[in-house]
């Protein structure tokens, strides 16, 4: 028996112990980097995403995590439901495998193919949501912050210089590690650029978000969003930052011109299912996307730091990425003024 079908049958076991669920058919699926992810269809057909932890060092983040999900679908936030242990817990700890269990999202895909036409509006809408009932979560009030601590650039500035000494003292490069040396540079001359934007924004709101919203968390179903999937426990961070996220994502900036109107009609549907949010963090959120990714060292690290997690996907993710956030420093100006006039 291969060690893949050892995992299956782990998972039919503890699927069957801690659940009470008689799985007819459990198939991995080739997805996830901290979680074997796994779909399951039991004896009457009904089907569940498995959710296998690899660490269980992590176990007090990660049932945090599965708590700030149920609590944002108890806000009418398209989350799929959590199916608790026997026991009532959320996230099985005590048997073999450490595993959460999920209704599946059948029929939707990623938003990694980017956001266009009526998507805009529909993300809009449930990031507002999402964000206007996570304001009232427990673990920390809204509050603003100086939008200048969005990154720390002293912090950044001796990463980046640590990749390049060490990039340096290599020998032989792959193409790729020559493309993050050279984006580690080019990023490192841009810092100067990254602290007069932060010098430019006002206090922003910080509360807690989602934590991960990027598209590979986003499903969509034709237009409307699906779920929203793999939250992180419930840390305060910038709103702007989160909207700039999804909004200002990689591959929807590189699709075209789209996103300078698209953007707008975004913030206009959050706007108009959050109208607590200040609007300064509407206005702001390509800046702290740009200024954010601009000071950050991922993934141009990972070939010194994590190089097994270097693959195809990962590479293709870290060249969109740069040329994205060199795209937004470039039309930063203008995308501003399309903002306010939109906003107003």
């Amino acid at each position: 028996m291969s060690d893949a079908q050892r995992m299956i049958t782990a998972v039919a076991g503890t699927l069957i112990l801690a659940y009470g669920v008689s799985p007819a058919a459990v198939t991995q699926i080739p997805a996830g980097t901290a979680t074997f992810n796994y779909a399951v269809t039991d004896r009457s057909g009904r089907r569940y995403f498995a959710k296998v932890y690899r660490d269980r060092a992590s176990m007090a983040r990660e049932r945090e995590a599965v708590e700030l999900a149920a609590f944002a679908r108890s806000g009418g936030v398209p989350v799929p439901a959590v199916h608790p242990t026997r026991e009532g817990a959320l996230v099985e700890e005590v048997g073999r495998l450490p595993m959460s269990l999920w209704d599946f999202v059948a029929d939707a895909e990623t938003a990694e193919s980017g956001l266009a036409g009526a998507r805009w509006p529909a993300v809009g809408t449930v990031l507002g949501r999402l964000h206007r009932h996570l304001a009232g979560h427990p673990a920390a009030a809204p509050r603003p912050r100086p939008g200048a601590e969005v990154c720390d650039l002293k912090r950044a500035r001796a990463r980046f210089e640590r990749l390049l000494g060490e990039y340096g003292r290599r020998g032989e490069l792959s193409p790729f590690e020559v493309w993050a040396r050279d984006a580690a540079r080019q990023r490192l001359a841009l810092l100067d650029r990254v602290a007069a934007i932060l010098d430019g924004l006002p206090a922003l709101t910080e509360q807690v978000v989602h934590g991960d919203l990027s598209a590979l968390n986003l499903l969509l179903r034709g237009d409307e969003v699906a779920a929203m999937v793999d939250f992180q426990p419930p840390r305060p961070r910038y709103l702007a930052w989160e909207v700039a996220r999804i909004g200002c994502d990689p591959r929807t900036v590189l699709l075209g011109d789209e996103w300078l109107t698209g953007l707008p009609v975004l913030l206009a549907a959050y706007r108009g299912e959050h109208p607590q949010a200040p609007v300064d963090d509407l206005l702001c959120c390509v800046a702290v996307g740009c200024a954010y990714t601009l000071a950050s060292t991922y993934p141009l690290a990972e070939p010194l730091d994590a190089p097994a997690a270097v693959d195809a996907s990962l590479e293709a993710y870290g060249r969109a990425r740069h040329e994205s956030a060199l795209t937004l420093l470039g039309r930063l100006g203008e995308v501003e003024g399309v903002l306010r006039d939109a906003l107003r």
